[in-house]
């Protein structure tokens, strides 16, 4: 039986595994270099790893570096995976640039104080030809989800807010939609490679009827993968995925 969390990671993760299959083909070598930024305990660094590929992770927090140094050695992974602390503003404080294949901007630009800068570092840290992943809060989602709770004066907040927040109590800082997100993207010299929209149905789902109900997680995990590439869903996903693209002769 697949865990609950799979709801979480499973779109995203397909997404990134095909794409880092094509940058291996891309640049012709069987591993490549990744740099995962705020990738705390290594939910996507270790299966990363465990693909044969080299992962550095920056993240600010040194309990969660910790982390993911003891689950890297459970997988057998260690001598793969390399923790340093910091953020994307002073990422060049401790990673090179252009050293990278491929970089990880997972729940990262929500929590910057400037999305545009955090993006062009990270963009600056992969060489002539290297794929970006980025996923972040989507704005359509969290209106949705504040309405059906039944807090419509939050859900219009939220739809109002240049930072697309509910209310001084919401823990997400800022929201995007994908027009923004793309924007960012394609600001830093990127081609945009594909939009997936994350988690369309699992956050609105009662728990009780995926746990209970045979046969509903994977239905429902189905029913996600279908979705995600659809524009029509993506205003209404409580996270985007972007994926970004640098060759070598585009600039950035």
């Amino acid at each position: 039986m697949r865990p609950r969390a799979s709801l979480r990671t499973a779109v995203v993760w397909d997404v990134l595994e095909d794409a880092l299959d094509r940058q291996v083909k891309a640049v012709g070598r069987e591993s490549l270099d990744v740099l995962d930024t705020g990738g705390g305990s290594g939910n996507f660094a270790v299966p990363v790893a465990r693909l044969g590929h080299r992962v550095t992770v920056v993240d600010p927090s040194p309990n969660a570096l910790f982390a993911l140094e003891r689950r890297a050695a459970e997988a057998g992974v260690a001598e793969r995976v390399r923790g340093v602390q910091g953020d994307a503003h002073g990422l060049f404080d401790v990673v090179g640039r252009g050293e990278y294949d491929a970089v990880l901007c997972h729940g990262v630009l929500e929590y910057v104080d400037d999305p545009a800068e955090g993006l062009r570092n990270l963009v600056g840290a992969l060489r002539e030809t290297g794929t970006l992943s980025l996923l972040a809060a989507g704005l359509g989602g969290a209106v949705v989800a504040r309405a059906l709770a039944g807090h419509f004066t939050e859900a219009r907040h939220a739809l109002t807010d240049p930072s697309g927040r509910w209310g001084d109590g919401d823990p997400v800082p800022r929201r995007f939609g994908v027009e923004q997100l793309t924007g960012y993207v394609e600001d830093c010299g990127m081609r945009i490679g594909a939009v997936h929209g994350v988690r369309v149905f699992a956050d609105l789902v009662p728990g009780v009827l995926v746990d209970t109900e045979p046969g509903a997680l994977d239905a429902l995990l189905q029913l996600e993968a279908a979705a995600a590439e659809l524009p029509a869903f993506h205003a209404v996903a409580t996270q985007l995925h972007v994926l970004g693209q640098k060759s070598a002769e585009q600039p950035g």
